[in-house]
Parts: C-alpha cells; structure tokens; sequence
C-alpha cells in the first residue's frame, strides 16, 4: 500500500497548482508561464518530501517542530527571492 502522506502532498501540489492556472483564466495580473509552473512544482515537491523525510525520521516533537520550521521558512525564502529579489541575486524575478 502506498504511503498516503506522499499521496497527500502530490495531491496538494497539484491543487496549490491549480490555483495559479485558474486565476489566469479570469484576470491578466495573474501571468505565469510553463517555467514558472515548473519551478513551483519542483519549490514545493522538494518542500513536501524534506517534511515526508522530517516526519518519518525524527522522532521527538521539538525536533520535528524546529526541522518544520527551517523547512518552512527556507521555503518562503525562497519563493520570495524567485519572486521579487529580496536578496538580489542573479535568480530572482526583479
């Protein structure tokens, strides 16, 4: 039987995927091209399996609790240097 937790996070992937596709339908601020859906998809797949990983090898709470939160907030880093540039690097979207 496959693991439900991975089945869990493909499936929310793919919905927090088709959040930006819907939005494109209905309004032009919303423009993201083949890439963008590419880089998202791997952002979050690389996001949801280090908290598969987090969750099946740590084993006390307070360490999952911290390993979440460098997880977390490495993911907003992240995603907020590839869409503005906080940190001015060759990679952001400014």
């Amino acid at each position: 039987m496959p693991n439900k937790r991975l089945l869990s996070i493909l499936v929310g992937i793919a919905f927090l995927l088709l959040l930006p596709l819907t939005a494109m339908q209905f309004t032009d601020e919303v423009q993201w091209t083949f890439v963008d859906f590419i880089t998202a998809t791997v952002l979050l797949l690389c996001f949801g399996l280090a908290l598969e990983l987090i969750l099946q090898k740590v084993k006390t709470t307070r360490s999952r609790l911290v390993a979440v939160a460098v997880v977390f907030a490495t993911l907003f880093l992240v995603w907020a240097e590839l869409a503005v540039g906080i940190f001015g690097t060759p990679f952001s979207g400014s």
